[in-house]
């Protein structure tokens, strides 16, 4: 699940655009039109609650999305690179957020409450894998092939791993996935409308779910503008603003020690709530985990420290808490606003709105950063985090038996 999303969405992209020459405005903008799949993913998902079965979703789509790899590598050679390779990256988010869909709809399915709570700490911590890999190995390795090779040859290697991953993850994918659903038959035209008009009624229709919307829309607000902008103020000169790492540094920092930092986060955080509950208080907290931590994008983007070692504790710092809270949006989607009678779309309704206030944010940050410059943009994050905290003291909370639909 992780892979494509990472890609699109986190450190390798985005270094692949700013080696090109790009600005940060175009870079958050443009990357975030290509991740909006993940945002409209609800008009699609009733189809996938109709037929086929969503271990076939799964493996099809991560093919599929190999494909789309092996095209954006082979894109690098034409002299129109840029226009294809946001056709062939909003095709790839379209695969990843299909496959997000099933795979998400299998976890509800196959899975109890206490389970989805107990688990979703590792859930995170093997999508995270995908962190490793991607914003770690795959940025250091395109640093070392770039130096080498030069942009074109070193990203398109680098592209075409990914291709490979993808492929052999489909082909394990095939083998190892329950078969404990049956397949759907294909219904005709008037029972999609009309049980797509269901999915969409019934979601709306869920008690205090605006309440429920605006959390989710702005518990990642400020998240959607730091994660953008970060690798990018990484890679910038001292004399722009920037820390002036190299790619292979960026790798090191945000794909091992920060991924590492992460998934510690996050395995304490499902450890807590799982035995703790959801509570209000407990809400509270993960959103201070989740939001305080970016000071230190600010403290580093005002001094500018050349010590790797403070750098990376500072990162770490981040990204443990930004793991730690990120469990709290997931697990309020799943037990909030997912239960009913379509989970797996009304689960899509939920990620993909939360997706889309991420991405609206993302698609603005590099705009407020090239006007401000990098130590202000973090300033404004910091004040960007106030709406969460809002939103968390105040979005109603339903015991678990309550909810029905």
């Amino acid at each position: 699940m992780g892979l494509p999303n990472i890609m699109l969405n986190g450190t390798a992209l985005s270094v692949l655009y700013k080696k090109l020459g790009y600005t940060d405005g175009q870079i958050a903008f443009w990357t975030g039109v290509i991740v909006l799949p993940w945002s409209f993913k609800p008009l699609w998902g009733p189809f996938l609650e109709m037929f086929r079965s969503r271990r076939f979703y799964i493996y099809a789509t991560q093919m599929l999305a190999a494909i789309c790899f092996a095209l954006a590598a082979m894109s690098l050679y034409t002299e129109h690179f840029f226009p294809l390779s946001i056709v062939f990256f909003f095709l790839l988010a379209f695969m990843g957020a299909t496959q997000d869909m099933a795979a998400d709809g299998m976890y509800l399915a196959e899975l109890s409450e206490k389970e989805q709570a107990q688990w979703v700490g590792w859930q995170g911590t093997f999508y995270n894998v995908a962190k490793v890999f991607s914003n770690g190995g795959m940025v250091f390795l395109a640093g070392s092939l770039v130096a080498s090779m030069g942009n074109v040859k070193g990203w398109s290697i680098v592209l075409g791993l990914y291709a490979v991953v993808m492929f052999l993850v489909g082909l394990y994918s095939t083998r190892v996935l329950p078969r404990t659903q049956e397949e759907r038959s294909v219904k005709t035209g008037a029972e999609v409308w009309e049980t797509l008009v269901d999915v969409i009624r019934s979601f709306f229709q869920k008690p205090a779910v605006w309440g429920g919307i605006a959390f989710i829309t702005l518990y990642r607000f400020a998240e959607g503008q730091a994660m953008k902008i970060t690798p990018l103020f990484f890679l910038a000169d001292h004399s722009k603003g920037g820390l002036g790492l190299s790619e292979t540094q960026v790798g090191l920092l945000t794909g091992v020690y920060g991924t590492i930092a992460f998934i510690a986060g996050s395995l304490l955080a499902g450890y807590l709530v799982s035995n703790k509950g959801l509570t209000r208080q407990m809400l509270l907290m993960l959103c201070t985990f989740f939001n305080l931590p970016f000071a230190v994008y600010a403290y580093l983007a005002w001094f500018l420290p050349s010590d790797m070692l403070t750098i990376s504790i500072a990162l770490s710092v981040e990204y443990f808490g930004y793991g730690f809270g990120f469990i709290g949006i997931i697990l309020f989607i799943m037990q909030q606003l997912a239960p009913g009678k379509y989970p797996l779309a009304h689960y899509a309704f939920g990620s993909a709105i939360t997706y889309l206030g991420y991405t609206a944010a993302s698609m603005i940050s590099g705009y407020i950063s090239d006007r401000y410059g990098y130590s202000n943009f973090f300033i404004w994050v910091l004040i960007s985090t106030i709406p969460a905290f809002i939103v968390t003291a105040l979005v109603p909370l339903r015991k678990p038996e309550t909810i029905k639909s």
